[in-house]
């Protein structure tokens, strides 16, 4: 396997990807239904709990959906009680958006069920193997982020 080309990693990392993601998925799928959320919720409440409170147009800047887009998802994530809308004090036009107790509490709940999965799959391969994928991704996430910048 050491001879791959270019092409034929390709065809090898496209086999391999949809069903190590299908199975991430499957799973947050289910703690999703727990809580009655859904994936772009989760990504927007993720958000949030990485940058604290935002701008609607950042993080729809940042999550790559209109602020139309983003407004459903908010609605729905105010609504259910995980998250508030807040508009500055300075300028009415903008709108913030936070976390509220139940959604930071359910990004921890999810946050800690997803790592509980990360480790239940990588447990499947040995310390060395964990460190090597590890340090490709780094690798590939620098080359990415000298490219952006």
């Amino acid at each position: 396997m050491s001879n791959l080309s270019i092409a034929e990693f390709v065809d090898k990392v496209s086999e391999i990807m949809p069903v190590m993601m299908r199975e991430f998925f499957r799973q947050e799928t289910n703690e999703f239904y727990k809580l009655n959320i859904t994936l772009p919720q989760f990504v927007v409440l993720d958000m949030l709990n990485r940058q604290g409170e935002s701008k609607m147009s950042d993080l729809a800047h940042l999550i790559n959906v209109t602020t139309a887009g983003l407004t459903g998802i908010v609605d729905r994530l105010v609504r259910d009680g995980y998250v508030k809308r807040t508009r500055d004090s300075r300028d009415r036009r903008i709108v913030n958006v936070a976390l509220t107790v139940k959604g930071a509490s359910s990004v921890k709940e999810m946050i800690g069920q997803r790592k509980k999965m990360t480790a239940k799959i990588f447990g499947m391969i040995s310390q060395e193997e964990r460190e090597e994928y590890l340090r490709i991704l780094e690798h590939i996430r620098d080359r990415i982020v000298e490219q952006k910048g």
